[in-house]
């Protein structure tokens, strides 16, 4: 209950708490945003240069809140090496063309991504290239962050 002096107004007590309380649900705000922001954070990957994989699909992850293309890839010693290759949101890849059923489990792709920074095998993927020969911009926001690297064969 908000106490009032007899001709209506607020008391200052009253005034004190209501802009407390304000205070409150802004700082909260804040955080809220400060996390979302963060979770969307491409600080993991490497901004210096990118990769490029040739390799067999095995699984295309259509999925919120980010797609997935995990990738066999044949190393030059004969060994295979599994790549998990990060996408951005379906509803930005839906707005740029991309459709689920483009890629499936055993198409040949090739993939240009922006490392993880920890060395393992994977990234951030920036395009793909279809075994029909389409290439595929995947819509990274801040992509002209990603320094471009010449292919190594």
């Amino acid at each position: 209950m908000i106490r009032r002096e007899q001709d209506g107004r607020r008391t200052p007590a009253a005034c004190v708490r209501a802009i407390a309380a304000g205070g409150v649900v802004s700082l909260l705000m804040l955080l809220t945003v400060q996390t979302a922001q963060a979770h969307h954070s491409f600080a993991v990957f490497d901004h210096t240069r990118t990769l490029t994989v040739k390799g067999t699909v095995t699984t295309f992850q259509w999925t919120n809140p980010h797609g997935f293309l995990e990738l066999d890839v044949p190393q030059a010693d004969g060994t295979v090496k599994h790549f998990t290759i990060e996408l951005t949101s379906i509803n930005m890849m839906t707005r740029t063309g991309w459709r689920s059923n483009m890629i499936k489990a055993g198409d040949l792709v090739k993939a240009t991504v922006a490392p993880l920074l920890s060395g393992q095998a994977g990234g951030l993927g920036l395009d793909i290239i279809l075994p029909d020969g389409r290439k595929l911009e995947v819509p990274v926001p801040g992509i002209n962050t990603f320094k471009r690297t010449p292919e190594k064969e």
